[in-house]
């Protein structure tokens, strides 16, 4: 079986003289592609020479993270789109809006937000959205701006069914399920019943948020198949199922 994970930050400090032996380790255990999102100007290289490392395996994406977008933000994402034209990215993001750390930024997230859907947009690429306590802030910026060149997916998603069925409705959007539909009282599995499994993507967002057993350790890719078996216990669909669509929705996703 093979699994992809959509969102894995592998490249991170947390992974420092361990993250090529991470990347080993996933691969042992069938997470043959990882996506790695960029969040900010200090990831980028961490990012590009784990990608270089596994070109096969690894798959950099290029944006701003919310929670990192300052003052200076709009210095910070002309140097970015630069880059674009050095090097192949498939996709743009993390973007997003983040409200629980930081709400007097907002405008400044909005506006970085929109530039990064441009991108998308003008590149054809998919985009990576972080929604922290702020699904309301994001539809009004999705209603306004969706069509049909817009694509991507909602990672680590958390919401409501009615929040689902929003993203849903936009057309291109997937969802990010990561290990959050293995903790308890978490909510997200009931959401997910009522979700068709065709707007369902895989994501361990490490090093975070690792699923139980590995709760509150330091998440990695490796570990994606616990996600898996918990959405092929929630359906009620074979482990060998939820591989293959969950690949097939990813691939899609990223246009391989």
């Amino acid at each position: 079986m093979d699994f992809i994970d959509t969102h894995t930050h592998l490249f991170s400090s947390k992974f420092e003289g361990d993250n090529e032996a991470a990347v080993k380790r996933a691969i042992d255990s069938g997470v043959n592609k990882m996506f790695l999102p960029n969040i900010d100007k200090e990831s980028i290289n961490p990012m590009l020479e784990l990608a270089a490392a596994f070109p096969k395996n690894c798959f950099p994406t290029i944006g701003l993270h919310p929670c990192d977008v300052k003052e200076d933000y709009k210095t910070v994402l002309a140097n970015m789109k630069t880059l674009i034209s050095k090097h192949k990215f498939y996709a743009i993001g993390e973007t997003g809006l983040d409200l629980h750390w930081d709400k007097e930024s907002l405008p400044l997230q909005i506006e970085s937000l929109k530039i990064q859907i441009g991108w998308a947009k003008e590149l054809n690429l998919p985009i990576i959205i972080h929604a922290r306590e702020s699904y309301k802030e994001l539809f009004e910026v999705f209603d306004e701006l969706n069509d049909e060149k817009l694509t991507g997916v909602f990672h680590c998603f958390t919401g409501s069914q009615a929040q689902a069925e929003h993203i849903i409705a936009y057309g291109g959007f997937s969802l990010g399920i990561g290990g959050v539909i293995t903790f308890k009282n978490s909510g997200l599995a009931d959401t997910i019943l009522n979700i068709d499994l065709s707007h369902l993507v895989l994501e361990t967002d490490s090093p975070y948020l690792a699923p139980h057993p590995n709760r509150g350790k330091r998440n990695e890719s490796s570990y994606l198949h616990y996600i898996a078996s918990k959405l092929a216990e929630v359906t009620g669909k074979t482990i060998e199922e939820i591989s293959e669509i969950t690949t097939r929705n990813a691939l899609k996703l990223f246009k391989f």
